[in-house]
Parts: C-alpha cells; sequence; structure tokens
C-alpha cells in the first residue's frame, strides 16, 4: 500500500538508461490530474500476496483532520527553520551574531541551534581570511629573502605593507564600507603592491650598496631616483581599479569594497612608506652590517686561537726530538 501511494502521490525511480551520451534516470508519477485530491487514493489498485490486484479503497479509508504540512528535521533532531536577511547598514556576520545572542538568551533547557546554507558556510570559512593573508606574508618573505640571499633586507620591504592596511582601513572606513570577504582580498592584493614599491627602492639602494656607497648615501639617492616610478605606477594602479569603487548595478558592492580598499592602500603605501621605507632600509642595513661583524669577528678569534694550540704542538714536538 505504501509503495502504491509512494510510486503514483509521489515519485519513484524504478531504471535508467542512456541516451546521446547522458545517463537519464526513468522516474514513475501519476498525471497530476490524478493526484489532485485524496479521493484519488481509491482508484490505485496493488498486488496482494496471491498475486491479484486489490484496490486501495478496500483497505484504506479518508479522512480530514489537522495537522503540520511538513515536520522539520536537522542532523536527525525535530527542528524550526528561521530564515533572515542583516537589515540595511548591517553585515551579515552582524545579523549571525544577533541572531547567536538571542538564541542563547531566549531559548529553553534542552534547546539549541545551528546553522545552515550560507550562514553554516559564512562561520566556516570566518578565520580563513587572516590564515590567508599570514601567509601571503610567509610566502613574499620567503621570496624576498631568496633573492636578496638576507634575512634583514626583506623586512624593509614587508614593512611597508602595514601602511598599505592602514590606508585601506582608513579609506573603507570613510565610505562606511565592512569588512567583508572582498576587502580582505584587496589585502591580499595589497601586499603584493606594497612590496613591489618598497623594492623599487630596496633593490636600488643595495646595487649602490654593491657599488661601495656608504649607506646613508645608497638610502638617500635610491629614494630620489625612485620617486617617479613609485608615484607613477601607483597613480596608474589606482586609476585602474577606480571603476571598481564607483561601481553600480548587480555585484556593485562587491566591487566598492575591492576598489576602494586598494585605492586607499596605494595611497598609504605612496605616502608613508615613501618616508618610512628608506629609515627602515638604513635600520635593517645597519643591523645586518653589525651581525656580519660579530659573526667574522668570532670566526677571527676561532682561527687564532687554533693557530695557537697548533704552534704549541710543534713546539713540544721539537722538544721531544731534541
Amino acid at each position: 500500500v505504501y509503495n502504491a501511494i509512494q510510486a503514483q502521490f509521489g515519485s519513484l525511480t524504478v531504471s535508467q538508461y542512456n541516451e546521446f551520451s547522458r545517463v537519464w534516470w526513468v522516474v514513475l508519477q501519476s498525471d497530476p490530474r490524478f493526484r489532485q485530491n485524496p479521493d484519488d487514493l481509491t482508484r490505485l489498485y496493488t498486488r496482494s500476496s496471491q498475486g491479484n490486484m486489490v484496490p486501495l479503497s478496500a483497505v484504506v479509508t479518508t479522512r480530514w483532520v489537522s495537522g503540520p504540512d511538513m515536520l522539520t528535521h536537522f542532523n536527525g533532531f525535530p527542528a524550526a527553520k528561521v530564515n533572515g536577511n542583516a537589515a540595511a547598514g548591517f553585515s551579515s556576520g552582524q545579523a549571525i551574531a544577533a541572531m547567536e545572542a538571542v538564541a542563547a538568551e531566549l531559548l529553553p533547557a534542552g534547546y539549541t541551534f545551528a546553522w545552515s546554507g550560507l550562514a553554516f558556510e559564512e562561520k566556516k570559512a570566518g578565520g580563513t581570511s587572516a590564515v590567508a593573508f599570514i601567509f601571503g606574508l610567509i610566502i613574499v618573505f620567503l621570496v624576498l629573502s631568496a633573492q636578496y640571499e638576507s634575512w634583514t633586507l626583506p623586512g624593509t620591504v614587508m614593512m611597508a605593507v602595514p601602511f598599505g592596511v592602514l590606508g585601506a582601513l582608513t579609506a573603507n572606513w570613510l565610505r562606511g564600507l565592512e569588512n567583508d570577504v572582498y576587502f580582505q582580498i584587496g589585502l591580499l592584493v595589497l601586499i603584493g603592491l606594497g612590496a613591489k614599491n618598497a623594492i623599487l627602492r630596496v633593490s636600488f639602494a643595495v646595487e649602490l650598496r654593491k657599488q661601495g656607497r656608504s649607506i646613508i648615501e645608497a638610502t638617500i639617492e635610491a629614494g630620489e631616483q625612485r620617486l617617479r616610478p613609485i608615484i607613477m605606477t601607483s597613480l596608474a594602479f589606482a586609476f585602474g581599479v577606480m571603476p571598481l569603487a564607483i561601481a553600480m548595478g548587480a555585484g556593485a558592492n562587491a566591487r566598492h569594497s575591492i576598489g576602494t580598499g586598494i585605492i586607499g592602500g596605494m595611497i598609504g603605501e605612496t605616502t608613508l612608506a615613501m618616508l618610512y621605507v628608506p629609515l627602515l632600509f638604513y635600520l635593517f642595513d645597519r643591523m645586518r652590517e653589525y651581525f656580519e661583524a660579530r659573526k667574522n669577528k668570532a670566526a677571527a678569534g676561532g682561527t687564532g686561537h687554533t693557530g695557537h694550540d697548533a704552534r704549541e704542538g710543534d713546539a713540544a714536538g721539537n722538544q721531544e726530538a731534541v
């Protein structure tokens, strides 16, 4: 009886076949006009244990009762489904936090809540942006360390990134935008852009140092020679993402977050970083020279001690020979 009702009033997959390079499912179901009323059940037949066809009207009666249209379950428990959207001016993260606060305050003992759909994915991926940002910094630092063959000079380049982040946060705040996932994607872009501007100065200063210039001379000349290229490339990129910052239509909010953050970050990296990166290069290069001097001094001291021991050994051998 149950199988007959399911196949006719619901649906039942009975077979499949291949055609046009695709797999097609055969689903059994009555035509809509034959499954509109409860009385349609009396028109169905099912097979008895003796193999005879028995009408359902002989074993089924119908009556109207009050009951829910659907019993909702979630994770195996009876549940009530609640859908909501954030109000104007609030992010989805704030809406999720507000609903969690209300649920924790009002739900009686024995009741709890869980997220599904987009809210579940947002909660699950909430901390991945920070992890991606940290790994981006690590990768850039390792690449620069291999390029300069130094652990201190890449620190100069990486110190330009906080200025870009500060500029992006300031621009986002002034425009009243939220710190959403699109803005965080823009922060990842700023890691490469900030490193690029700093590399223009640092790489030129390193070349000047190899030519015998002093630290202060290399720092000043690198800042002067690389001022124009940095300003030109920064302005070109900022104007290039300007259409994102002023976009309209579907998906405009996502473009606003990316474009505004990148433009603000480029302004921060072009102004503040331009002042502080030469100073940081001077400090880090002095630090590198200090550590190299200590290393060379320690190596020289160890070599002299070994030579003294060897001379003493030779003298003792000569005395024994005599």
